[in-house]
């Protein structure tokens, strides 16, 4: 990892920039890194495109762990990790969840492999979530315009979301998450905005100013953190009011996740490479 290349803020925390975290095996193929998230330890799952393997797994202080996801995702996209540490991948163009343990063994998959479904589970799902109660959020994303639920098993429970500009309506779904007041919050990207909807998908809000929004994470203060194309980081508080915004990655942030000591964790495909914004 690279020495502090800067500082930033983000709500009235400072940051030092820290680039090309994680020091990977010399053998480790060349690929584009997609998203990352953070398992209860804190080590780090980087998603990858385009070699094997498709996630490498990090300490804290960047010393390379393990890998897994070989020969089982096809199309690596959005990762995320719940409160029960299952690693929820997903695998867009094979149309799938697929679910791990933390030692990489598949665990649940949910959708049909390679049958792409017009409004229904799935047509190039983008990114999982799980509530607390261990309901499944997941957006659908590049062919659907579409927010599915499951129960905690992956049977399907509804949807909502069509294609267009209005309420209840995405271009491109590109990420979701659950907050702490149990709202979704999912990346319009196309549409340039973060739409807020209640767990029964009633539209609540709107967050706009953002070019080509691509992930977001909720930090401990509820502050939510969202990363776009401009490229920016933006804070927006609970209520949805801008209270700040930065530029720590290079060409945008197409993955955010939040460490377990409040470190931030930014998936750059371009270059290809995670930068850690570090609490000072």
């Amino acid at each position: 990892m690279t020495g502090e290349l800067g500082y930033v803020t983000l709500g009235t925390r400072r940051y030092a920039v820290q680039r090309n975290f994680g020091r990977p095996p010399s053998d480790l193929s060349p690929a584009r890194v997609s998203q990352v998230a953070v398992e209860s330890s804190g080590r780090v799952h980087v998603l990858r495109r385009g070699g094997p393997p498709p996630v490498i797994v990090y300490e804290p202080d960047g010393t390379f762990v393990r890998s897994y996801g070989a020969g089982e995702i096809f199309d690596s996209h959005g990762i995320s990790i719940d409160a029960w540490d299952r690693v929820w991948v997903a695998d867009r163009d094979a149309h799938q969840i697929i679910v791990f343990d933390l030692s990489g063994q598949p665990i649940l998959r949910i959708g049909d492999r390679h049958q792409p479904k017009w409004e229904a589970p799935f047509n190039h799902p983008t990114r999982a979530a799980v509530a607390v109660d261990g309901a499944v959020f997941v957006a659908d994303g590049y062919g659907n315009a579409r927010i599915h639920e499951f129960s905690p098993e992956g049977e399907w429970r509804s949807s909502f979301g069509e294609i267009g500009v209005g309420q209840r309506q995405f271009m491109t779904p590109h990420s979701i998450i659950v907050d702490r007041e149990q709202r979704l919050l999912v990346c319009d990207r196309e549409n340039d905005r973060v739409q807020v909807f209640n767990r029964e998908g009633q539209w609540l809000a709107e967050w706009k100013g953002l070019c080509r929004p691509m992930d977001l994470c909720e930090r401990d203060d509820g502050a939510v953190l969202v990363t776009d194309q401009v490229p920016s980081v933006t804070a927006f508080a609970r209520d949805g009011d801008r209270i700040d915004r930065s530029r720590p990655s290079l060409n945008g942030a197409h993955g955010v996740a939040l460490g377990r000591m409040g470190e931030i964790y930014l998936a750059e495909i371009e270059p290809s490479s995670v930068t850690r914004l570090a609490p000072v």
